[in-house]
């Protein structure tokens, strides 16, 4: 879709991964000064590089003082801030096992990062974007916050809690000019998809058919599929939609496939 971001000041957390790209391109195409906010450093920096308006900042979003300043950075550079987009997040792959051998310090780096983290940076972010005079947050959830799986506890709960916040920061934030929405994806096609399932020495190589059983579409989705969902809900076309969850997921969460 196109919009009219003219003026508008973004700043996307995870912005130097898959879909943190995807979405900083897409929200920059459109007219928005973006800020590539991650603790790679020098992958925000060579993101951001590519930007018509872009500048990269350096942060762990579960520390309260970074989350401040990389606010403060976009006010600073832009003058405002009016969409956050709360994209960082992180998944385990070593030790998919059931919860009662889920290593609690596994279990509090993932909700530190996907849940925590998610509250810190809003919370840094808020004051910022009701100053300006209102704008939008859009957290990414996943669909597994809507339907569980299993051997990913830490993550499921992560981002169920991620849902839940969206509505609740829905009802408390509208009345500052903020609409607080998410997009919850379902399998996704990034570098390490590409590398488990799709390379013939990947950990789950000839299994790709099986994992996509559930997915009416049969295939993952493409990082900018998850950014065009995400350009919608920072858009003015979104102006009346608060507190939602958009599945991006390819009728996963649909139903049952046979």
């Amino acid at each position: 879709m196109r919009c009219d971001l003219a003026g508008q000041v973004a700043l996307v957390t995870g912005g130097a991964g898959a879909i943190g790209s995807a979405i900083a391109v897409r929200l920059a195409a459109n007219g928005a000064a973006v800020v590539v906010a991650d603790i790679d450093l020098a992958g925000a920096e060579a993101l951001a590089g590519r930007l018509p308006q872009g500048l990269a900042v350096e942060v762990d979003i579960r520390a309260a003082e970074a989350a401040e300043a990389a606010v403060a950075a976009a006010v600073a550079r832009f003058g405002r801030l009016v969409i956050l987009i709360n994209n960082a997040g992180v998944n385990t792959l070593a030790h998919r096992v059931t919860v009662e051998n889920f290593p609690p310090a596994e279990w509090e780096r993932i909700t530190g990062i996907d849940l925590d983290g998610l509250f810190v940076m809003s919370r840094a972010a808020v004051p910022a974007i009701e100053a300006g005079g209102g704008g939008r947050i859009v957290n990414i959830a996943s669909v597994v916050g809507l339907a569980a799986m299993r051997l990913q506890s830490a993550f499921v709960a992560a981002k169920a809690g991620v849902i839940h916040l969206t509505r609740a920061m829905a009802l408390e934030l509208e009345p500052k000019a903020i609409l607080t929405n998410a997009v919850a994806p379902g399998s996704v096609m990034s570098a390490l998809t590409r590398e488990l399932f799709y390379d013939e020495t990947g950990r789950f190589a000839g299994r790709t058919a099986e994992f996509m059983r559930h997915v009416p579409l049969g295939r993952p989705a493409e990082p900018p599929e998850i950014a065009e969902a995400v350009l919608f809900l920072a858009s003015p076309a979104a102006s009346y939609i608060n507190g939602q969850v958009l599945a991006v997921d390819g009728g996963w969460t649909a139903g049952f496939m046979p």
